[in-house]
């Protein structure tokens, strides 16, 4: 007789990899057509799944067993793609003082995409940045911290991350100036870089 999903989990609890592979071949299709339809983006869906499962395996301990798994994974792959949309809106909100400002368009395939490309150029340009500005502003523009949050964590004042923030934003101007005037992201954004690393210092 075939086990319920609540019975493989017990399983899954004790650290049996094998019944684990029994859920992700239960429920992973179905997952993964879900998620199409959320991001639009099967590769996308397929990768976001496979977080889930993971996310699931982690932290079998969580489950309740008077729960059923399917809507229990369902939420687990759904928050992450909430939390994928939040930070893709913080990416968004991060452009206009990084970019010529452009008239708004309506969404659609093609707007995605060139936003896609974007935000790699952009993270590319944001990896070049010294630790030093790179830290506090990834921690404000993407992850949504307060300046106070932020200064705690960097054991710094709150007037210093501030000051870092606005450096790191010019700097991301600097090295993403090319791309926007139509130059090789590639060529001349590695070439801005090592002026700015060189500013680097330590917390």
């Amino acid at each position: 007789m075939e086990l319920t999903d609540a019975e493989v989990m017990q399983r899954v609890r004790a650290g049996d990899h094998d019944a684990f592979e029994v859920l992700v071949d239960r429920h992973k299709d179905g997952l993964v057509n879900y998620l199409t339809h959320l991001r639009g983006d099967r590769d996308r869906a397929e990768e976001v799944s496979q977080e889930a499962f993971l996310r699931l395996f982690q932290h079998a301990h969580r489950y309740d067993e008077q729960e059923k798994l399917a809507p229990y994974l369902y939420r687990i792959a759904t928050n992450l793609v909430r939390s994928e949309f939040r930070r893709m809106r913080r990416w968004r909100a991060l452009l206009p003082w990084i970019q010529h400002a452009e008239p708004a368009q309506p969404e659609s395939p093609a707007r995605r995409i060139f936003e896609s490309e974007i935000i790699d150029r952009v993270q590319g340009a944001l990896e070049s940045l010294p630790l030093t500005y790179r830290a506090p502003l990834v921690l404000r523009e993407i992850e949504g911290w307060s300046y106070q949050e932020i200064a705690k964590a960097l054991d710094c004042r709150e007037g210093t991350i501030k000051s870092r923030i606005s450096r790191g934003r010019d700097q991301l101007r600097v090295l993403l100036a090319p791309y926007w005037n139509g130059g090789s992201h590639g060529s001349r954004v590695d070439r801005a870089a090592p002026a700015l690393v060189a500013e680097k210092r330590s917390f």
